[in-house]
């Protein structure tokens, strides 16, 4: 009866908290609710006499709903998303108020913008910084607070957000992909749309367990702790019945998402003790990436009602699986056809080859940028390790359509019982089932049929940042392609010779292999592949020339905003590893030495005893257990103090590129011989001397 309730208030109860198409024309007058729909589709300055009709019909609804304030909410490039609450008060005659909210307020705030990271677009006296409304994603209710999703620019109109490139870079592929599209006779297609489905995983553990340590508070990840006697080797938690404590978590996080329109679809236990994974139904871009902002925010406050807490950490513990966020990308036109699809007709086989030969040529000429995209310290603990792609960027196709495209490419017979010769847009490209090939969960870009699948983003960070790099970077190939083939004497045959040159020039990007192996490193060296193995490695890849050039091009960055990018992300880095440094050094000297020492003090006092009792023929284990301790502990005192060391000389450092090379090399594993030390301490002190739950009680104990 219960599940029958629920069942029935599902379609009512998703999307009840946005202001969506479907309560726009409920509450817009229709030449309004059509002014705003050209606005969104062209891309053409808001009337603001429409500003303020919409405005009224928004703040009417909100306030309906509960909600007392509004805020812009922006995604600025900390990573995070941001908002500055006003109410709708507005005082009148007499001691009153009444409800007021304006086009003006709806269409454009101004936040501080020397606050936020800017790579120093903004100094602390140039503090303007503005927000405006984006149309194109709907506005929502949370927390009593109607948001408006909005893009942040500076006061001289740098973006400092990352809602500004993606929409860059969803026009800049839209405006390629029609190119292509028209010269296959596609004129009644009107836009093309980059769609996004990102599989986000994540961990739960105990609220309690998680305020009693104090690396998990500050740093979202644990920076000692030894590895429990079981860990995910059984493989027993993957797919396996999910905890009641998580179902009611999983079960309340479904109705939070599904009020703010966010198709929350699949949940299940991953492949480490304590991981789970949630994933949603594709999405245009832009939304994807609102909504999955939104999901990171909302699994934290649920979790909370859970009394459980939600790491996002793509690393939070050593040994077992870290956590990333799926990224499956394609490309749909506005009439349905997916682009990324085998077609029935040869003409559509041929269109559906060039836009995978487009996808293949932009990976493996930029595959620095897409490294660099998805590059973080947090991420570079998760890369390499047998969870995740390595930092070597390399494309998965399956052994069937990488046959086939190496017919093409040779120009020979696909062996199939027809035994069709394999002309681009003259004979039918054989026809291939979606699943027939194996999945590789190991390759970082996988076709699975009518996607791809990039799975080298971390949990906890937007999915604008790789999005970006994808679009811009198949729009450069597509353009490069409509150049060629706007001026082509003979479409079939240029086209033809187009697809065999691009497969020849860009194989080498394609491996169907295992990325986990030894042996592929090597073999992806001889290919003459790219290896940037730490953020440090990769960041760099922004500021190249023939990178910065697509940028540029395509409208994405100015080169003044690619700086700034690579100096922010430089200067993360730098800060975290600084951070984490700083809460090792406080835990060490506060809670580790200290706990490590009473737990000497009581073995001793054991040794003492037994000798009063003349118990002095042999050495006892006390005695041996006390001196292998009091050497450990000695020695992690070392290590403590050889981090600060380190620590302190990065104070003189004023190159950013050289700071973040200098924690790279000095500081990490600094860090890590001082966790090593503690936690063979760790291991072998009674569990009711340490200081923090054991991941024992941290992974099994939810």
């Amino acid at each position: 009866m219960e599940t029958t309730t629920i069942l029935h208030r599902v379609p009512a109860l998703f999307g009840s908290m946005v202001f969506n198409d479907h309560v726009m024309k409920e509450r817009l007058p229709k030449e309004t609710y059509r002014a705003l729909q050209r606005t969104i589709a062209e891309g053409r300055k808001l009337d603001p006499a429409v500003g303020n009709v919409v405005a009224n019909a928004m703040k009417d609804w909100a306030i309906e709903k509960g909600a007392t304030h509004y805020t812009h909410w922006f995604q600025p490039l900390t990573g995070i998303t941001a908002e500055k609450h006003d109410s709708f008060i507005s005082p009148i005659e007499g001691g009153h108020i009444i409800m007021e909210f304006s086009g003006k307020e709806l269409v454009k705030g101004e936040p501080d913008a020397s606050s936020f990271p800017n790579g120093g677009l903004r100094s602390t006296f140039e503090a303007r910084g503005y927000t405006a409304w984006d149309p194109s994603s709907y506005a929502f209710i949370k927390d009593h607070t109607l948001c408006i999703p909005t893009v942040f620019y500076s006061y001289g109109g740098e973006a400092l957000d990352k809602k500004t490139p993606l929409l860059r870079s969803v026009e800049a592929i839209n405006k390629q992909a029609l190119r292509i599209l028209r010269l296959f006779g596609h004129h009644d297609v009107k836009r093309v749309i980059v769609t996004v489905g990102p599989e986000q995983e994540y961990f739960l553990i105990s609220r309690k367990k998680y305020y009693q340590r104090q690396d998990l508070v500050i740093c979202g990840r644990t920076l000692f702790g030894a590895q429990p006697p079981k860990g995910q080797e059984l493989e027993d938690h993957y797919f396996g019945t999910i905890k009641p404590r998580v179902a009611e978590f999983m079960a309340d996080l479904d109705e939070e998402l599904w009020k703010l329109g966010i198709l929350a679809k699949t949940e299940h236990n991953e492949a480490a003790p304590a991981q789970h994974e949630l994933a949603p139904i594709f999405n245009d871009t832009n939304t994807a990436t609102d909504h999955n902002q939104l999901t990171m925010e909302i699994m934290k406050k649920v979790a909370r009602r859970h009394e459980l807490a939600c790491l996002l950490h793509e690393k939070p513990f050593e040994g077992v699986n870290g956590s990333g966020k799926h990224n499956n990308w394609s490309l749909s036109t506005d009439t349905g056809i997916n682009l990324l699809e085998p077609g029935d007709s040869p003409r559509d086989n041929a269109q559906f080859l060039l836009f995978l030969t487009a996808v293949i040529k932009a990976v493996d000429e930029y595959q620095d940028l897409l490294r660099a995209s998805i590059a973080s310290v947090n991420n570079d603990h998760r890369l390499g390790g047998n969870e995740a792609p390595p930092a070597i960027v390399s494309m998965f196709l399956g052994s069937e359509l990488t046959s086939i495209l190496n017919t093409i490419e040779n120009g020979s017979q696909y062996e199939q019982q027809d035994r069709k010769e394999l002309k681009v847009g003259v004979h039918i490209l054989p026809r291939f089932a979606q699943d027939t090939t194996d999945r590789n969960r190991t390759s970082p870009l996988a076709f699975t049929g009518n996607k791809f699948e990039f799975r080298m983003p971390g949990s906890g960070s937007s999915i604008s940042g790789p999005n970006v790099i994808l679009n811009t970077i198949v729009a450069e190939a597509l353009s490069q392609f409509a150049e060629e083939l706007e001026q082509a004497e003979d479409f079939d045959v240029s086209l033809q010779a187009l697809i065999q040159r691009t497969i020849h020039d860009h194989k080498r990007i394609i491996f169907n292999g295992n990325n986990y192996s030894k042996e592929w490193i090597e073999e992806a060296a001889r290919r003459g592949l790219s290896n940037l193995v730490t953020t440090v490695d990769a960041l760099p890849a922004y500021l190249a020339e023939k990178n910065v050039q697509v940028f540029t091009k395509h409208h994405i960055f100015t080169p003044t905003e690619l700086q700034s990018r690579f100096e922010i992300s430089l200067e993360s880095y730098c800060k975290t590893l600084n951070m984490e440094a700083l809460t090792m050094i406080d835990m060490a000297y506060k809670e580790i030495l200290p706990a490590v020492s009473k737990y000497v003090d009581f073995l001793c006092s054991a040794v003492l005893h037994k000798k009063q009792a003349g118990l002095t023929e042999i050495k006892t284990s006390e005695e041996s257990l006390a001196q292998t301790l009091s050497h450990l502990s000695a020695e992690a005192y070392e290590k403590l103090c050889h981090l600060e060391d380190r620590l302190e000389k990065t104070h003189n450092l004023t190159d950013i590129h050289e700071k973040a090379l200098y924690f790279k090399d000095a500081i990490l594993p600094a860090m890590a011989a001082l966790r090593s030390a503690a936690d063979e301490m760790e291991r072998l002190t009674a569990e009711e001397y340490w200081p923090y739950p054991t991941y024992t009680k941290l992974l099994f104990y939810v």
